[in-house]
Parts: structure tokens; C-alpha cells; sequence
């Protein structure tokens, strides 16, 4: 397969390259790539920059062959701040033990672009497989860990485009839209709010067309003024929602791209003294465990977040073992209805 338009062709540097690059011995490359030993941050400096100067990548079929197995299976995720992630976490910890594997995390935070860092913290220099999380991995890098028939497996991703992985997805557009149609023709309200994630998050654009599309379907005008990033942030969403009031833009009901910006929408609601839901509806996404516990309880959309878990490193497992994954396993959501939208 041909790179694709604007990849860069994968390098064939040896590890002897790296070395003499950066000045050091192999067997201190050796320690850098496998975090096998301590090695002084100057060093490591140098041979982390030879690395990425030569774009290189170590043969995953000379290591197979080798017998270097690491047990160990990667994570990365471009966040793990709110109670979605450690929930879906503990359950893929309990099926990695359960293998007998361990978790090695990455944490990307506000930088996405990190494809020249992934190297030493994740792939095939110290794990035998990677579950990779919405915005956290270029698609350039996920090219290379395809050429290099590393085994990878998406979650609430899809693959780019001519790439196949096994992913794991969830129905987010639909019950978004069923969302604000519930808002709309159960309750009444027109001047419905949207609290956006991430802009480079598939779940967060499949749940703003659901937003759309429902508006669309009700001859209801699209006002950007009410529409923010949230971020799948707390403070975020609180700051946009207070931004709105002291603007005075006027809005009835609030849609959140997830429960974590919810959550920042009735904190602002509350310090401007407005009531929720008879003054505005607050609604959410993925009915993570405090939803239920709010006052009044959060409308939210259920996520079966575990067992998108379980599912995901199953698929992992199955790769790294030979079988033939399923390419993409899809979970419903269903709406849950609580106090928040004017339900009793």
C-alpha cells in the first residue's frame, strides 16, 4: 500500500543509526526504547531526538520472532479527567488481569499533535497492543503502526480512511437528535442551547448533527450565539453558560455534549439564581454514575461504558493471539429520563 497524500514513507533507520546519531552506545538506545534501565535525561535527550530526526521504528516481526514479549497492553487517551474514562478503565484493567496482562496509560492532555512523543511511551517498543481513544493519536501514526501490522484497536473511533482497524463505536447521532426532539416536543422549548466536545472528536460531531438535524426537523432556526465548546469540561461549560447570561441571550433549554459540561451548565445555572428545569432544562450525554445523584437528576443518554470496555480489549486480545477481530463492534444508547428536562 502507497502512503497516502501527505504521510511521510516509513523509515528503515536501525537502531545502529540511532546510536550514532545520537552520540551513545546501542545498548543505551536499547535502555531508552525499553525503559529497561536508567538512563541520565541528557542522554535520553539525545537519543529521543536522533529517534525522531531519523523517524525510526523498530521491526515488530524481528521482535516477535526474538520472543520479546512485553505482557503489557497501552492505553491512550487525550484525557481522562471526568468519570467516563476511569469506569471504562477499570473494567478493561480487570479483563487485562484476567489475561494476564498489565496497563501501560498515556495521557496526550491538551497536546494531540504528539505523534513524536508516542514512540517511547506506547507501541511496539514497550507494549504488545494499543486501544486508542478519540483525539489522541494521529492518523500519520496510526499509518505507521499499520505498516508495521501493530495490533490496534479503536475505541469510539473510526478508522481513517484507507486504513482498516478493529474499532468499537457507539450510536451517537440518533439519540441526540431523539434528545432535542424530546425537548421540543415534549416540553415545548425553541431556544435550545448546545454545550459542543471536542472539535476533533467523532463522538462530539456525530451528537452536534443529532442536534442539528432535530432543529432542522422543527423549522427551528440554528442561532450559533447559544452554541459553545464545553470541551467535555466542568469549568469550561460553566464559563460559556455564564458568558450567555450576562450577554443576555436567551435560551430555555440547554443540551450538553456530555454529563461532565451539564454538570458546568447547572453550576453557572445555579449561581445566577435560575431554577432547573422551570427555568431552564439542563440535559446531558452518557449517564456517567453521579448523573443520577444531581439535583434534580440529569436527562442524560446511557453509554454501556464497561461494556464498550470489555469489548474493546477483548478485540485486542483476539488480535494479538492471531484471530480475526471483528471490525467493528457498534453499541446502542437508549435516553434516559429523568427530572432535569420538566419530566416528574
Amino acid at each position: 500500500m502507497a502512503p497516502r497524500s501527505g504521510t511521510r514513507p516509513f523509515s528503515q533507520k536501525t537502531i545502529t543509526d540511532v546510536a550514532q546519531r545520537a552520540g551513545v552506545s546501542i545498548s543505551t538506545v536499547s535502555r531508552v526504547i525499553n525503559q529497561s534501565a536508567p538512563v541520565s535525561s541528557n542522554l535520553e535527550n539525545k537519543v529521543k531526538a536522533a529517534i525522531a530526526e531519523l523517524d525510526y521504528r523498530p521491526q515488530t516481526a524481528a521482535r516477535a520472532l526474538a520472543g520479546q514479549k512485553t505482557h503489557t497492553i497501552g492505553l491512550l487517551l487525550a484525557e481522562i479527567g471526568t468519570d467516563f474514562y476511569p469506569l471504562m478503565i477499570r473494567a478493561i484493567e480487570a479483563e487485562a488481569r484476567k489475561n494476564h496482562f498489565n496497563l501501560l496509560i498515556n495521557v496526550a492532555g491538551d497536546d494531540t499533535s504528539i505523534e513524536g512523543e508516542i514512540p517511547y511511551t506506547l507501541g511496539e517498543y514497550n507494549s504488545d497492543g494499543v486501544l486508542v481513544f478519540p483525539a489522541s493519536l494521529s492518523d500519520d501514526e496510526l499509518y505507521r503502526m499499520h505498516l508495521n501490522n501493530f495490533p490496534v484497536v479503536l475505541v469510539q473511533r473510526r478508522p481513517p480512511a484507507g486504513l482498516e482497524f478493529p474499532c468499537i463505536t457507539i450510536e451517537n447521532k440518533l439519540p441526540a437528535r431523539k434528545m432535542v426532539d424530546h425537548l421540543i416536543e415534549v416540553h415545548g422549548f425553541r431556544r435550545i442551547a448546545f454545550l459542543s466536545g471536542l472539535a476533533d472528536h467523532e463522538d462530539a460531531r456525530r451528537r452536534e448533527q443529532g442536534y442539528h438535524e432535530s432543529l432542522e426537523s422543527h423549522g427551528i432556526p440554528y442561532d450559533p450565539t447559544i452554541v459553545a465548546q464545553g470541551y467535555f469540561q466542568k469549568q469550561a461549560s460553566q464559563d460559556a453558560v455564564c458568558e450567555w447570561i450576562t450577554a443576555g441571550f436567551e435560551f430555555d433549554a440547554i443540551f450538553a455534549c456530555d454529563d461532565i459540561s451539564a454538570i458546568g451548565a447547572l453550576s453557572a445555572l445555579n449561581r445566577a439564581g435560575l431554577n432547573v428545569p422551570n427555568d431552564v432544562a439542563v440535559v446531558g450525554f452518557d449517564d456517567i454514575e453521579v448523573s443520577r445523584f444531581l439535583s434534580p437528576p440529569l436527562t442524560t443518554v446511557k453509554v454501556p461504558i464497561q461494556e464498550i470496555g470489555r469489548a474493546a480489549i477483548q478485540q485486542l486480545l483476539a488480535f494479538m493471539n492471531g484471530e480475526v477481530p471483528d471490525m467493528c463492534t457498534h453499541f446502542e444508547t437508549e435516553l434516559v429520563i429523568r427530572r432535569s428536562c420538566g419530566c416528574r
